[in-house]
């Protein structure tokens, strides 16, 4: 599980993130400039955001990430007490709130409550390339910070190349091995998926060797 903590206390955020570091992989912002230079280059399962911290506050910056389609939970964690912040929190996007001081065993519990939640340990990404991540059991592939949720026969036909990488891949085996007999589509169907998982991952990833069929690189 990858984390993304930004804490601009010094004190505070050392001792989170030595804690968190025990557990999970752990990454620490100090702003929200920092924070996006870390989110850029992708793969976080969970964002743990401070509400006071300089340039955009923690919701500001959880708003803009939904804007954009960015769905990965988040924690917010604020000396707030009023009841305010945290609604507007939940508005934004953050799916948990915690009010400080807490115990770091509470933190770690909600963390692990998120995971159930969210079937985070069930979803390893994969990296396709430097700005493209596949998340499995969310069906989701990212592109430069965009989420993008596949169609079923989208996964399957990715899955395949993933599985077969560098061969060449005739369209007959990919059709035999992922349609039902009853159920072969057209070449024009196939050649939208390609067309398709070509716009989502990379034209160059996804070759075509006209006459004989594709190869994922």
């Amino acid at each position: 599980m990858k984390i993304l903590l930004m804490e601009d206390d010094p004190v505070l955020g050392d001792i989170i993130t030595d804690y968190l570091q025990e557990f999970y992989e752990t990454d620490r912002a100090f702003d929200s400039k920092e924070a996006q230079e870390f989110i850029d280059e992708g793969g976080y399962d969970l964002f743990i955001f401070d509400i006071n911290v300089p340039g955009r506050s923690g919701v500001e910056l959880i708003e803009e990430l939904r804007s954009f389609n960015d769905t990965t939970p988040a924690i917010i964690i604020t000396a707030y007490e009023d009841t305010n912040h945290m609604k507007s929190s939940f508005d934004a996007g953050a799916h948990d709130y915690i009010k400080k001081p807490f115990d770091l065993e509470e933190l770690k519990l909600r963390i692990e409550k998120s995971k159930l939640l969210f079937h985070i340990e069930q979803d390893k990404p994969e990296k396709l390339s430097d700005d493209v991540i596949y998340y499995p059991s969310r069906r989701i592939v990212k592109n430069d910070g965009m989420e993008y949720t596949l169609k079923p026969k989208e996964v399957e036909i990715l899955e395949y190349f993933l599985a077969h990488p560098h061969r060449l891949v005739s369209q007959e085996e990919l059709v035999q091995n992922i349609w039902e007999f009853d159920a072969m589509p057209s070449d024009a169907t196939l050649r939208s998926y390609i067309r398709k998982l070509r716009e989502l991952i990379g034209a160059d990833k996804i070759s075509t060797q006209r006459g004989a069929g594709y190869r994922y690189e």
